[in-house]
């Protein structure tokens, strides 16, 4: 409910406020006020609980307003009353139970409801994604007058699409996900409207007279709603802020940042509560902790780090290795329920632009007494590892540890180190540990191969940024040896916790990876068909299949295009408490442990090792499996949510790179076909720009979707997936993220006609 006042609902919740009130019963006050007395007595809190009220409103069979739940579950008083409606609002918004215009609650179950988030697309329409995990629901254009992508909806299906898939209609927004939009000022006829930078928000925000804030046409702006749409009118805002305008140097973050809400201040709780860490560990922390201070352990990452989470150490064991991965303790900072956890909960992650970081912990945490600095104690939670030469992991123990860095290396400095290229890139006295390292990542990289892991080791694009934020450089950065022992050493240590996890029966997230989506990899399946590949079934297909598709193409043309349209087809991983393996790296059990400065799951199972480690019972953990399941889904939603972000701004640099560079020529490829043209890919620079099928040589051209090739009537001229093609920069539209190329050899030839 974003409006509690508002109770205007139909469909299946007015038929049930209906029933409640037409039929002539006596509703069971002295049955369930009994079972309600009779549990009380166990709550810790006043208010029973989510299950518990989920229970009683089963107990009762219809909908029940908040006076008839106060009375029977025997509470009394106003301040009651607020802290029961309190949490049925908290059940509203999580799609468990509906409130009808009655102001009666319902289980949404019982109305053949499904709650979810809605997922805008640029033209329109949209989907909701349910939360029991079952298919997308589309919403056409006209359902999705009333909602903004992001807003939690209670839904019903009516049919499918033409596709085949569920179909809904909109009966209930239960809480809207923006409160704020950025976007372009612009002005129509004397009226001020803000266009959404966010492509997945289709509506325009009226701007009322005096409102505007004194916003310029065409600047970017923030804008309030102050009345939500419906299904007859548009919605209305005010403008808060102005960011800029659209050519100002380093304004593509700001706006992605609003865009996507994403929270970058710093509460005054918070503040207050990080006063009292200081900045050195102290010797009480220290106590009763395993000592690692004379242990080499060191921090390898890119030159550009400032928080340093993980430290490795590798030594010859027998006949395999001892393999040491600290990780910064921040369990020990971040306490439960704290201001600062709290925080971290709302970012769930940190957001790394080109220009700036959004931390998900304050500074004196994530560069500070949690970063791994060289040469000063940190506390840290180890995973003590024995692998034996065949490349398992023979054994492992957590422990909380203190440690001090020997050195802060680089990716640079360790793959210099072992292509040979300096002897001095590495301090001697850590070359022995860096060549253990080596050693084992090879023999890592063995078993990894063997168990048949995906292996699409694609390039790296880096900006380069001025001063003042203006996009100088775009380089293709290519992953070496020093990346990938530390990938090899952070996968190991995560097996461990996932293991950890599920033997000690503890709630935690795991890191999950699901089997490819039937229908996109069955679309990948008829393309690599017709190029003459072996390819699996899309229900059967293993991870190694896919890597036998590599193997397949590796050395052709194509060989790009081919691994970036099977990524494609992978589906998203995601974090949940239930195990069902990942996918991409072919493993049956994983947990993301290695990053806790910057990832919330990482946190939780650092709690919950934490919590075992000292001693406590998984039934006296501070979490269950339904708070789990919540932290679950906040997480990946925040996840994806700064990879959009990220995305966009990167979208925007590229855009404002090649604004220099209209006219000027590049050879690409062809990374992906449709009806309407298509996308070519700059190979030195990772840029993707639209060949319209108009600026193609002169001709009707038909796609064909098995081959994904685009073919002309007369010519039969034909341009296919990998292929390779010379392109001009034609336009470049920043407003729409949109590079326009044109072929070459095509422009030659309509010029000859």
């Amino acid at each position: 409910m974003a409006n509690r006042k508002s109770k205007k609902t139909t469909g299946p919740v007015a038929a049930a406020n209906t029933r409640a009130k037409s039929e002539n019963r006596v509703k069971p006050k002295a049955k369930t006020g009994t079972k309600a007395k009779s549990k009380s007595k166990d709550y810790r809190h006043p208010i029973p609980d989510r299950t518990a009220l989920l229970g009683y409103l089963e107990t009762a069979g219809w909908p029940v307003n908040a006076d008839q739940m106060l009375a029977d579950l025997d509470l009394k008083g106003q301040r009651m009353r607020d802290l029961l409606v309190e949490r049925l609002y908290k059940m509203v918004h999580a799609g468990q139970v509906i409130e009808n215009r009655g102001g009666e609650f319902c289980l949404m179950a019982k109305l053949d409801l499904l709650a979810g988030v809605v997922s805008g697309h640029r033209d329109g329409f949209g989907f909701v994604v349910r939360d029991d995990g079952g298919d997308d629901v589309y919403l056409s254009a006209r359902e999705m007058r009333s909602v903004f992508d992001g807003d939690r909806v209670a839904i019903k299906i009516i049919g499918e699409d033409r596709r085949g898939k569920p179909e809904g209609k909109l009966v209930e927004v239960l809480k809207r996900g923006v409160r704020e939009i950025a976007g372009q000022f612009i002005r129509e006829r004397g009226i001020g409207l803000v266009i959404p930078d966010n492509a997945r928000i289709a509506h325009r925000i009226l701007i009322a007279s005096g409102e505007s804030n004194k916003a310029r046409p065409g600047q970017i702006v923030v804008a309030e709603i102050l009345v939500y749409p419906s299904q007859v009118e548009q919605a209305t805002g005010r403008i808060v802020r102005i960011i800029g305008d659209p050519k100002q140097k380093g304004i593509a973050t700001d706006i992605a940042i609003q865009s996507h809400s994403i929270p970058t201040e710093w509460p005054k709780a918070v503040r207050d509560e990080i006063k009292s860490f200081g900045v050195d560990v102290p010797s009480a922390a220290k106590k009763d902790r395993l000592d690692l201070r004379g242990v080499d352990l060191l921090t390898i990452d890119g030159e550009d780090a400032r928080d340093f989470d993980d430290a490795v150490f590798c030594e010859r064991s027998g006949d395999g290795w001892r393999l040491l991965v600290a990780i910064a303790d921040v369990a020990h900072y971040v306490q439960v329920g704290s201001a600062v956890d709290k925080q971290a909960i709302l970012r769930g992650t940190s957001v790394y632009f080109p220009d700036r970081v959004v931390p998900m912990l304050p500074e004196v945490l994530s560069n500070g007494l949690c970063s791994l600095n060289p040469k000063v104690d940190r506390l840290c939670m180890v995973c003590d590892m024995r692998v034996g030469r065949d490349g398992q992991v023979t054994r492992a123990k957590f422990a909380e540890a203190v440690m001090r860095s020997s050195a802060r290396l680089t990716y640079t400095q360790v793959g210099d180190f072992l292509e040979g290229k300096s002897d001095s890139s590495v301090p001697r006295a850590l070359q022995p540990v860096i060549n253990e390292l080596h050693a084992l990542y090879k023999v890592f990289a063995t078993v990894r191969q063997r168990r048949g892991a995906i292996e699409l080791d694609l390039p790296q694009t880096k900006f380069e940024l001025g001063e003042d934020g203006s996009i100088v450089g775009i380089k293709v950065e290519a992953r070496n040896d020093a990346h990938r022992l530390i990938e090899e050493c952070m996968i190991a240590a995560n097996v461990q916790a996932a293991k950890f996890l599920s033997k000690n029966k503890i709630p935690g997230l795991y890191r999950v990876h699901p089997k490819p989506d039937v229908d996109r990899f069955d679309e990948l399946r008829l393309y690599l068909l017709s190029l003459g590949l072996k390819v699996p079934h899309p229900k059967h297909v293993v991870p190694r299949q896919f890597n036998d598709l590599l193997a397949q193409v590796k050395g052709r043309p194509d060989s790009a295009a081919i691994s970036m349209a099977m990524l494609r087809s992978l589906t998203h991983a995601e974090y949940t408490p239930q195990n069902i393996g990942h996918f991409g790296l072919a493993l049956d059990a994983y947990a993301h442990f290695t990053s806790p400065i910057r990832r919330y799951p990482d946190l939780l199972v650092h709690r919950a090792i934490r919590h075992i480690v000292r001693g406590g019972k998984p039934g006296r953990y501070s979490y269950g499996a339904g708070e789990m399941e919540r932290l679950g889904t906040i997480t990946s939603a925040h996840e994806r949510r700064a990879e959009e972000a990220t995305r966009d701004v990167e979208a925007w640099l590229k855009c404002e790179y090649m604004e220099n560079h209209v006219g000027e020529e590049f050879a690409g490829v062809i990374t992906g076909v449709t009806n309407f043209g298509l996308f070519v890919q700059i190979t030195e620079l990772q840029i993707d720009g639209l060949v319209h099928v108009t600026s193609l040589a002169n001709d009707y051209y038909h796609y064909e979707s098995g081959s994904q090739r685009l073919i002309g009537e007369r010519t039969r001229k034909a341009f296919s997936l990998g292929e390779a093609m010379r392109v001009r920069v034609h336009r470049v539209d920043l407003d729409t993220r949109r590079i326009d190329f044109r072929p070459v050899a095509a422009e030659g030839a309509r010029n000859s006609r």
